[in-house]
């Protein structure tokens, strides 16, 4: 590799500019700040010494420095974090791959951000492909021992200037210049990483309504938005996926915005697409989840319905992918039916006349309901009882007061 080497290891040389945080891991442990603290801390003499058995190149002696302490100084904690970054050094000097590559894992638990994001660079340098030249890589130079002798070359027939211009030139020592696959194999795999990454872990936001048609009805709503400004291909699968499970479903793509709309469910129909639609959705981002609870309980007392809804989501096998934001919305529901909801508060929308519950990945997402659906028609012959029977009350105060019973006019 060109460029300086470092002093931490012959294998792997990054310079300043290609691997800062290399160089800033070292920096923030210079040997001349430990030496000062070394007489009354048995560890810093030792992470000192092993510093600069390293910088001499005496890998073996650093790890017989520095393993004795691994058992009483965890990797998730400082010292330890520290500690083990310099003994995957050594082990990388030694040639030791899955020695370094075994610290590394354990260096991922540890507590500091800056040291995780170490470890992982070190663990996808570790964990690369090994690169193997082919035979006409380069020009291989024969033995002089072995070459035919120079003697009587020169006394034989010469060739004629036209048979060396129709000769056919010889091919080129190094051979073919073709690419290894173990290199195109590296490109296609960043190749996939990357588009991954961009498609799984961008900005992204998922809302699913739901609203309330009427006493028993239901109708699913799911709005899939990313952030970024263009439709992105994990968007564009997830609704091709959901109009296939349910061909009835209504498409409104608008821009980098795209809206699925059910026709009225039932309970039942509701629970199961709500299921059908998790499902796809964890499909599509390569990852199992549970199935959700949705259990919503009816009590029709003529002038409305009484409703218990309760929703449980294991969403734990989800990482917490960053800029991916989901919600539940419930249209329409008044704040005052909430009586419960973890991890996350429900908020009100901006219209008012809807909740907004944002969920959380990662972990368990519990909400519970319970609130009226008033009946328009229960509500409406209640006010004609009353009317009626207001009539009938005005009718005998009419009589008592010796008026009469209306009559028509002669």
């Amino acid at each position: 590799m060109a460029g300086c080497r470092t002093r931490y290891c012959w294998k792997f040389s990054p310079m300043r500019g290609s691997a800062p945080w290399w160089w800033a891991a070292i920096s923030r442990c210079r040997p001349e700040d430990v030496m000062a603290s070394s007489a009354s801390d048995p560890l810093a003499a030792a992470l000192a010494e092993a510093r600069a058995a390293i910088d001499r190149g005496h890998y073996a002696r650093a790890v017989a420095l520095l393993e004795p302490f691994c058992e009483a100084h965890p990797a998730t904690r400082s010292p330890g974090d520290s500690l083990r970054l310099l003994l995957v050094t050594a082990w990388m000097g030694l040639g030791e791959g899955e020695r370094a590559a075994s610290c590394c894992r354990a260096l991922l638990g540890s507590s500091d951000p800056r040291r995780r994001a170490e470890a992982r660079d070190l663990l996808r340098v570790l964990e690369a492909p090994a690169l193997r030249r082919p035979r006409d890589w380069s020009l291989t130079l024969p033995r002089l021992d072995q070459a035919p002798p120079l003697e009587g070359l020169a006394t034989g027939p010469r060739r004629s200037s036209a048979a060396r211009a129709n000769a056919v030139p010889p091919p080129p020592p190094v051979g073919p210049t073709r690419s290894p696959r173990g290199f195109v194999a590296i490109v296609v795999g960043l190749l996939v990483v990357w588009l991954l990454s961009n498609l799984l872990s961008g900005c992204m936001r998922v809302e699913t309504e739901l609203a309330f048609a009427g006493p028993g009805r239901v109708r699913l709503r799911h709005h899939l938005e990313a952030v970024a400004g263009a439709p992105l291909p994990f968007q564009e699968a997830l609704a091709t996926a959901l109009v296939a499970a349910e061909p009835a479903t209504l498409v409104i793509a608008n821009g980098p915005a795209t809206d699925l709309t059910s026709p009225v469910l039932t309970l039942a129909e509701a629970e199961t697409s709500l299921v059908d639609t998790l499902r796809l959705t964890a499909a599509q981002a390569g990852s199992t989840l549970p199935d959700p609870l949705l259990e919503l309980q009816e009590t029709n007392w003529l002038l409305g319905v009484r409703q218990h809804l309760r929703i449980r989501l294991d969403l734990r096998s989800l990482p917490a992918l960053p800029g991916l934001r989901l919600s539940l919305r419930f249209t329409p529901l008044a704040r005052g039916a909430i009586q419960s909801a973890s991890p996350l508060e429900v908020r009100p929308a901006e219209g008012g006349r809807a909740l907004i519950w944002p969920l959380r990945p990662g972990a368990i997402n519990a909400l519970e309901i319970r609130g009226w659906r008033w009946n328009p028609l229960g509500l409406g012959a209640l006010a004609i009882l009353a009317g009626l029977v207001l009539v009938v009350q005005l009718q005998r105060m009419r009589v008592r007061l010796g008026m009469g019973l209306p009559e028509l006019p002669e």
